[in-house]
């Protein structure tokens, strides 16, 4: 596996990104086409596959939102334990979410003086990336 780091950390899983999100896009205007031009006595069922396109687009969507919300949720307990670990103090509150997610990728040596400086610049999370000198793999998110 090669080394990650600012230009190769990004993932996309084909099968999701690529083939069911455009799948998905093709039925729904497939689904649009469909009722535009049915017939009173197909209105109905045009209906029908329109209102189901919609929800399985929304539970497409869900089913990647829910597990990298609860990623978040875990990686910001990991960054602040890990800072406790180092100072013996919990994160500064006003980091935001964004800013501890791109944080995860600072080695310890340069965690807490980039992380200081992120409070103090209002640094964005690809700022605070491109900032890693020593960058800390993470191969588990997705």
């Amino acid at each position: 596996m090669n080394e990650q780091n600012f230009k190769n950390h990004g993932r996309f899983v084909a099968a999701y990104h690529f083939i069911a999100s455009a799948a998905l896009l093709a039925i729904l205007i497939g689904s649009i086409v469909n009722i535009v031009h049915s017939s009173r006595d197909n209105v109905y069922s045009a209906s029908l596959i329109l209102a189901l396109t919609l929800v399985v687009t929304l539970l497409w969507y869900q089913l990647r939102l829910f597990p990298l919300k609860a990623q978040d949720r875990v990686i910001r307990a990991e960054e602040n334990f890990r800072h406790f670990v180092l100072t013996g103090k919990p994160l500064d509150k006003r980091l935001t979410l964004s800013q501890i997610i791109a944080l995860r990728f600072a080695s310890d040596e340069e965690f807490l003086a980039l992380a200081k400086k992120a409070v103090e610049e209002k640094l964005s999370a690809k700022q605070i990336k491109t900032a890693v000198q020593q960058w800390k793999a993470d191969h588990h998110r997705m």
